[in-house]
């Protein structure tokens, strides 16, 4: 009953002064939904459990290139059917593709499916079962079959839920395929956009060891560590090194667990962010403790009556708390509304755009409710404590004799000093993580991709092997298009590449430099591969620096020609003129090819990694059944895609236009995390300095009201205003300088955690650390300009009257 009494007395006194208490519980709400929104998204990645059977014990197996430390490259299938038969540490393991596209048509418009082939017992490894129908049976599992399953997403979207999908035939890339199965609402696997699954199959052949290019998830025996299965996986793979020496020297297994491999990129972004709320919060608290102290030295006169009719101090510190928790729970309430809206707008804006696994499936389940019941009643506790405990003083006695002067108020001052320091301090070491990341970003939108990305527009297509049999078929069907694509008002170049740059793909292969030594086997040169067509170079702006493109001369096959960017050719043969020189790239035939072109360099695998040696191969030479399209334009490149589309569907109606994007907007979605990031840490940065701002203005005010007198008698003993103006100004700004002291030095101890997240930019970025204390103390003086003019108008004989 004394605690309901207190907390109904302590509304009453809220509710009388609103100004106070709007205040108060709006710091708190900014503060507290922010971390309720950050923690919903560490609960949804990185602590809830994943959505397979016991998934805890599920590890994606890949290969790692030593010399390269290359940790998670594609594994080879005949490396994959040795593993599966010689490890000691899994109860099975299954080999999936990366993410493919295939083409569906039937009702509707022709369409792209995001797919992955995968082997027959990966469902069954993982412990997911379909809600409608089942999975590949053995004989399935063999070549030949046609049965596929299909995700709940596209269920519902192109088949309207119908559950007679089943056992019925949709045709894909030009072929009939029966639907097995429904998978569960929201299931995937490494990739969320996949909606569709068809069997992978191997044959003997497949045990001879050629390429790289699946993944493999196992599941670990019931006794197993990921370090025993690391051991182990090493073992297996030592005997593949002396089976296959050329293939496999240089290379080993490397064992990652699932949710690393799910959460291992983002972690340390999310831990950034979690110390930005953090800070944002005790900000916020730091605040309303002033707020707290300010009203608690007001009501001395009140708190010492009620301590003179017999309440103890125990009695008026639960009082004071009561009030305390109050505000809390308004905040924790008002915080959650807050990050209701920011989850939502997270899980149906932010999580389309970007690739991380579940970030979909953020909300306000109970852990996270729960976590904002403690963080509200926590933050009570923090900034009621003090204020509490210093209003209820042992002074109390005399502050009713003296009429409230004593010298509690000189020990709030102290307090509310203090506070503010704690504030301005945070709110920099906030500030100069926010700087570091924008002048990162900067430093990124700087550097030269190697390729225009104005007026470009792209977009994919994909022959289906069923109505293009032979390679001549695609190389007719590009031809023709390309002919016409170019007859286009405004179009300046176009043509087509099998992986475009930026997208995060891609393939490579090792080659020989030839009339030089063989280098010691597994540490052969690698190069990724681009095969391209048309005038692809020039519609993606990437130079040729010396020699020439492809053309109709070219041997029909398109052999015996490549053409190397300027980063292999500068590597491999450093002081020389790599045109006509030789190479023997480990692919097809292992045929010398002759360089007969040296193109700038293009930056493939993101703006913040340098470019890698580079071939590029003629589309007759190695036909791809996809590839990207891009179109060069002299103004609008989205003015001629209904244009293209046309094109496209007048030769193949049944082809799907896919991943219509621009170039600009290509370069834009690779960034996309880094600018989250960014923006979410400036948003927090920006509601701590004007939480910092707050306080700062705060405490000046009241140390000006506190010291009306003292004022007057400085003026009426000839004061000018501008000394005043000095002396009020000067106590902000050296409240600051401390401040920022110790922000400085806990800064510089934070900001290498993040050096993983910065490009160009050191950690202790001078320029950065000085902007940010400009920034604060140009606030420190703005926030107490206005007190400093106020007190600057006091009436000495009206202040002296007073006293």
């Amino acid at each position: 009953m004394t605690l309901l009494h207190d907390l109904r007395h302590g509304f009453r006194l809220l509710m009388r002064s609103p100004a106070f208490t709007i205040v108060a519980v709006a710091a708190l709400a900014i503060g507290i939904a922010a971390n309720t929104a950050i923690f919903s998204v560490i609960n949804t990645l990185l602590l809830k459990r994943l959505p397979y059977e016991d998934p805890d014990r599920l590890a994606v197996i890949w290969e790692r290139n030593i010399p390269r430390d290359r940790k998670t490259n594609p594994v080879g299938p005949a490396n994959y059917m040795h593993w599966r038969d010689a490890n000691q540490v899994f109860t099975d393991i299954a080999a999936l593709t990366q993410t493919f596209n295939r083409t569906l048509t039937g009702a509707g418009e022709p369409e792209e499916i995001p797919a992955q082939f995968v082997a027959r017992q990966f469902f069954a490894i993982l412990g997911v079962q379909p809600a409608l129908g089942r999975t590949f049976t053995e004989e399935e599992g063999q070549p030949g079959h046609s049965a596929v399953i299909i995700s709940d997403r596209l269920w519902k979207r192109r088949f309207n839920g119908d559950p007679s999908i089943l056992q019925q035939p949709i045709m894909l890339l030009g072929q009939p395929y029966l639907v097995v199965g429904v998978m569960p609402p929201g299931f995937s696997f490494l990739d969320k956009t996949v909606d569709l699954w068809s069997p992978l199959t191997f044959t003997a052949q497949s045990r001879i060891p050629r390429g790289r290019g699946i993944v493999v998830v196992g599941r670990l025996k019931p006794d197993v560590t990921f370090a025993r299965a690391q051991e182990d996986m090493t073992r297996v793979h030592a005997e593949l090194t002396r089976m296959f020496p050329e293939f496999d020297t240089g290379w080993t297994a490397n064992v990652v667990p699932l949710r690393e491999q799910l959460t291992g990129d983002v972690r340390p972004a999310l831990f950034v962010l979690l110390g930005a709320v953090v800070f944002v919060l005790l900000i916020a608290c730091a605040n309303v403790a002033n707020l707290l102290l300010a009203r608690a030295t007001a009501r001395q006169r009140e708190l010492a009556v009620r301590s003179a009719l017999g309440a103890g101090r125990g009695r008026l510190v639960r009082q004071l708390l009561a009030e305390s928790l109050l505000l809390a729970a308004a905040g924790g309430a008002t915080g959650l509304l807050l990050a209701w809206w920011a989850l939502r707008f997270l899980r149906l804006v932010v999580a389309a755009r970007l690739p991380i696994q579940r970030l979909e499936l953020v909300g306000l389940d109970p852990p996270v409710l729960i976590f904002t019941l403690g963080v509200s009643l926590l933050s009570g506790l923090i900034f009621g404590i003090v204020p509490a405990l210093t209003s209820s003083a042992d002074s109390l006695t005399n502050a009713l004799k003296e009429g409230g002067r004593t010298g509690s108020a000189a020990r709030g001052n102290r307090t509310r000093s203090t506070f503010v320091v704690v504030e301005i301090a945070l709110a920099l070491v906030l500030l100069v993580g926010a700087g570091l990341l924008m002048r990162s970003f900067r430093q990124l939108l700087d550097v030269d991709p190697g390729f225009k990305t104005a007026n470009t527009v792209t977009m994919r297509v994909s022959l289906p092997p069923s109505r293009y049999p032979a390679n001549p078929n695609y190389i007719q069907f590009y031809e023709r298009l390309f002919t016409r694509i170019d007859a286009l008002p405004g179009v300046q170049a176009a043509g087509a590449t099998s992986t475009l740059p930026l997208i995060g793909l891609g393939s490579a292969t090792s080659f020989i430099v030839v009339d030089k030594p063989k280098p010691p086997m597994g540490q052969e040169p690698v190069a990724d591969v681009r095969v391209i067509t048309h005038d692809y170079l020039k519609a993606m702006g990437i130079p040729l620096l010396k020699g020439r493109l492809f053309n109709e001369h070219d041997p029909a096959d398109a052999k015996d020609r490549v053409v190397v960017n300027e980063t292999l050719a500068h590597k491999y043969w450093p002081g020389q003129d790599a045109l006509g020189k030789r190479m023997r790239i480990s692919w097809d035939d292992n045929r010398d090819d002759e360089i007969i072109g040296i193109v700038g360099d293009a930056k493939h695998a993101g703006l913040d990694v340098q470019a890698r040696p580079t071939t590029y191969w003629p589309y007759a030479r190695n036909v791809y059944g996809s590839m990207t399209i891009a179109i060069r334009t002299a103004g609008d490149p989205s003015a001629v895609v209904n244009a293209v589309t046309g094109l496209i569907h007048d030769q193949d109606a049944q082809l799907a236009v896919a991943d219509v994007k621009t170039m600009d907007e290509v370069v834009a979605n690779s960034l996309a995390e880094r600018r989250l990031l960014m923006l979410l840490l400036t948003i927090f940065a920006s509601a701590a300095l004007m939480l910092a701002a707050v306080g700062i203005y705060g405490v000046i005010a009241y140390s000006v009201t506190q010291r009306t007198q003292e004022i007057g008698i400085r003026m009426a003993l000839g004061a000018q205003q501008q000394d005043v103006l000095r002396m009020i100004v000067g106590h902000a700004v050296m409240l600051a300088v401390v401040g920022m002291a110790i922000g400085s030095a806990v800064a510089l101890l934070l900001t290498r955690l993040m050096t993983g997240l910065l490009y160009a930019t050191a950690p202790t970025d001078p320029a950065t650390f000085l902007a940010v204390a400009t920034v604060l103390g140009a606030v420190a003086v703005l926030a107490s300009y206005l007190p400093g003019r106020r007190a600057t108008r006091v009436d000495p004989v009206i202040a002296l009257r007073s006293e």
